[in-house]
């Protein structure tokens, strides 16, 4: 090799040099200069994460301190797909030790898509604690709450439920969400080049939610529900409701619905169950509206309890021929008489009396047609034709309860009203939230004393001889009302097949302790509210009076026969 082409060589090998020695001077001086911020930022991100921190959701109590929702420790488990190494081999693993379905496992171990994956949000505390032993490279794991109801289907349609955020869905869950969540922290982590955790930050600390104590007694709540099973199993109705409250403080000692759920499989329960129908729900009352009727035309002094009518068995009320539920002859009767043998000519007739514009006020009065204001979601005002939208008609069927839809909590406050001397009080279910005080009560008198005296005179006369004799509890005078109604036909009119029976009333009447109201819908076999609804009302009652350890008012009373 000739000097000259050996030099002409190395002058290439220099210049090749000198070009990539240049090449990456530039480089270094662009992403030094120009470039140095965003990759600062993105290395940062690589070895920095800022994170939430969850905050522990405030427990639900029942009014004698029984838990009724509680946060769980359970375990997040996460992976970096890109750092699992064989996810056929990891992927059944974790798949059995967690109890997941090993083919999804897989999918998600193996998609090199994405450098984050839940493998299993919430998963049981100590399984995670299992798989976080083996050290799998590319398996995370932080703690997280997870909402459990203890008493399962206690009270499942009043607690409702929070989601897998921990977020409330449904019922008081829902509805004190603000502050049962309390409110997040966040926390800076710190990882080596292989993503295990050196050091962590707290930059704002979580702050818990707070307490909610209920005046639902999961005692009386289980007693309800219970009785409720059995009512709907007895008649295969389609669904019950029972509402127990104290008319004195507006305290909802129980609000039962059946059939029922445990509320921590509410995901694999339809929307139709897991509504609080006691609220949402309306239905027409049949006779227990007639208290109302009754109650305007004695407060209005047209008449007086010992008034009598001469009243036949049909009265004509424009178009309509509406008569008594049984058949029978003309009778003389007094209004206590009309409410205690549930007459529906007799309410008619006190109704004209009234005319439509103060039988109207007298139902606004008694808080139909409106929400009561329970501090619940969800609650329905009910129906109320306006006065001006009433045909001929329809002075005939809203003084019997037909044309007029409530809620089960509007009926059991108006009675509630009754039983208070005749002041109405708004109706809660939240005592208090963390160490604040009670709710304050609301009231707003509906009759005077004297006229709730007299309509519980004969309210226990409906039980005593009446329509209601099935709902008499030995040792206890008890005042209430039946109701049979026909519910309406979607293609007009009435059906003659599906009807509602309730029964509404309170004990001990000489000194009330506690309102209960019981729905039954559809049921099969009988159909009226003495006979369906009756006998339920009577199981609740009596077992509610005994836990509460209430005096008896009447010792040598005797219950009906059957």
């Amino acid at each position: 090799m000739s000097g000259r082409l050996a030099n002409r060589r190395i002058r290439l090998l220099l210049a090749v040099f000198a070009i990539v020695f240049g090449a990456t001077v530039a480089r270094a001086v662009w992403l030094q200069g120009v470039r140095a911020q965003s990759l600062g930022r993105m290395a940062a991100s690589q070895h920095r994460r800022t994170v939430t921190i969850a905050a522990n959701r405030g427990t639900i109590y029942d009014s004698t301190g029984v838990q009724l929702a509680i946060g769980e420790q359970a375990m997040t488990v996460y992976a970096d797909p890109l750092q699992i190494r064989d996810a056929t081999k990891v992927a059944p693993l974790v798949a059995r030790i967690l109890r997941l379905d090993p083919k999804q496992v897989y999918e998600q171990l193996s998609d090199r898509a994405h450098g984050f994956v839940y493998v299993a949000r919430k998963a049981d505390a100590a399984r995670a604690a299992k798989l976080e032993r083996l050290h799998i490279t590319g398996l995370g794991f932080y703690p997280e709450e997870r909402r459990f109801y203890p008493q399962h289907s206690i009270a499942a349609q009043v607690l409702g439920y929070a989601g897998v955020d921990n977020h409330g869905l449904s019922g008081l869950e829902l509805s004190l969400d603000r502050p049962l969540a309390g409110r997040p922290g966040r926390e800076t982590l710190v990882r080596d080049p292989f993503g295990h955790v050196l050091d962590s930050i707290v930059s704002t600390p979580a702050r818990d939610g707070r307490d909610a104590s209920l005046t639902i007694n999961q005692n009386i709540q289980g007693t309800a529900e219970t009785v409720l099973r059995e009512t709907v199993q007895r008649w295969h109705a389609k669904d019950a409701s029972a509402i127990v409250l104290d008319p004195h403080t507006g305290a909802v000692l129980a609000m039962a619905v059946a059939p029922t759920y445990d509320a921590n499989n509410f995901p694999g329960v339809s929307k139709d169950l897991q509504r609080n129908r006691a609220i949402t729900d309306t239905y027409e009352p049949g006779s227990t509206f007639k208290l109302v009727t009754v109650a305007g035309a004695l407060s209005t002094g047209i008449v007086t309890p010992r008034t009598a009518f001469t009243l036949p068995y049909e009265i004509q009320v424009a178009d309509r021929r509406i008569h008594d539920a049984e058949p029978r002859g003309t009778e003389t009767m007094s209004v206590a008489t009309i409410l205690s043998k549930s007459s529906n000519v007799g309410a008619i007739t006190l109704a004209r009396l009234l005319g439509k514009e103060r039988l109207m006020s007298w139902i606004s009065r008694f808080g139909f047609g409106r929400r009561t204001g329970i501090d619940f979601p969800g609650e329905s005002r009910g129906i109320m034709l306006p006065a001006d939208e009433w045909s001929g008609s329809t002075i005939g069927n809203v003084p019997i309860g037909q044309g007029i839809a409530v809620t089960p909590m509007q009926m059991a406050s108006a009675y509630a009203a009754i039983a208070n001397g005749g002041v109405w009080t708004r109706p809660h279910v939240v005592e208090r939230l963390g160490d604040g005080l009670a709710r304050p009560l609301f009231h707003r008198r509906v009759v005077t004393r004297w006229i709730a005296r007299e309509l519980t005179s004969m309210l226990q006369n409906v039980v005593l001889d009446g329509t209601g004799t099935l709902a008499q509890i030995p040792g206890y005078h008890v005042a209430g009302k039946t109701g049979t109604a026909a519910k309406p036909d979607p293609r007009g009119g009435y059906s003659t097949s599906r009807y509602v029976a309730s029964f509404v009333g309170f004990a001990p009447a000489t000194r009330p302790r506690v309102v209960v109201l019981v729905t039954v819908d559809e049921p099969r076999g009988a159909i009226w509210g003495g006979v369906v609804a009756a006998p339920a009302f009577k199981s609740i009652m009596q077992q509610t009076l005994q836990y509460l350890s209430a005096r008896p008012d009447a010792p040598a009373t005797t219950s009906a026969a059957p």
